[in-house]
C-alpha cells in the first residue's frame, strides 16, 4: 500500500455531486446499460485501465435498451465517485446518436470516436480515460450514466460552446427534458 494511498484511504467525493443527481437530469430510469467486459458493481478488466496504471486505456462495450423513439441525443458521463477531492473525477463525457444503440469497446478513443459519438471535454481531457486511482486507495466505482435527452444539448451540429464547456459547468446547464436513463458501475483497484 502507497503512503499516498494510507493517507487518503477515508477521502472520497462520494455519490451527492455525480450528473445523476443533478436536479434537471432526473427522470426515469427506464435505461438498461449493461457491458459484456463487465457486470454492475464487478471489477473492470484491466485493459479498460489508463496505460500508466497498467492497461490499454480501452473504452468497455456498452449497450442500451432502447430509449424513447422521440430521444433526441444520448448524454453518456462516466465518474469516478472515490477520488479523493470534493467532487467526482469525470472521465468521459460524450454525445450519442441514439440510433447507434451500443458502443464497441474502444468507441470512445479521443483520437478515433465511432460514428455518431462526439466528446466533449471531462475533468482529464476529451475522450475515454480509463481508471487510475491512487496506489492503496482501495476500490474506486467507475459510474456509467447514460440520459436519453428530448432535445440537442448544443442546440445544432454548429454550435461550438458544449465543446468547450468544462463538465461541471455543462452538465448543470443541459435543459433537454431526460426522458430516460439508466447506469452500471465497475470497480477497479491498484
Amino acid at each position: 500500500m502507497s503512503l499516498l494511498g494510507r493517507l487518503l484511504i477515508n477521502r472520497r467525493a462520494g455519490e451527492a455531486h455525480t450528473a445523476w443527481n443533478l436536479p434537471n437530469l432526473q427522470g426515469p430510469e427506464t435505461v438498461a446499460l449493461t457491458s459484456r467486459h463487465f457486470g454492475d458493481g464487478e471489477a473492470m478488466p484491466a485493459a479498460h485501465a489508463e496505460k500508466y496504471a497498467g492497461g490499454d486505456n480501452l473504452s468497455p462495450h456498452l449497450a442500451w435498451t432502447p430509449p424513447q423513439p422521440e430521444t433526441a441525443q444520448l448524454l453518456l458521463v462516466v465518474e469516478d465517485i472515490d477520488v479523493p477531492v470534493g467532487k467526482p473525477a469525470v472521465h468521459c463525457l460524450a454525445l450519442v446518436d441514439p440510433a447507434s444503440g451500443h458502443l464497441e469497446a474502444g468507441a470512445l478513443n479521443a483520437r478515433e470516436p465511432a460514428p455518431g459519438v462526439r466528446l466533449l471535454k471531462s475533468t482529464i481531457g476529451r475522450g475515454y480515460h480509463g481508471p487510475a486511482p491512487v496506489k492503496g486507495h482501495g476500490p474506486h466505482h467507475y459510474v456509467f450514466q447514460l440520459f436519453a435527452l428530448a432535445a440537442p444539448v448544443d442546440g445544432g451540429p454548429g454550435a461550438t460552446s458544449v465543446d468547450r464547456a468544462r463538465p461541471r459547468t455543462l452538465l448543470p446547464a443541459v435543459t433537454a427534458p431526460v426522458l430516460a436513463r439508466g447506469r452500471l458501475t465497475g470497480v477497479f483497484e491498484r
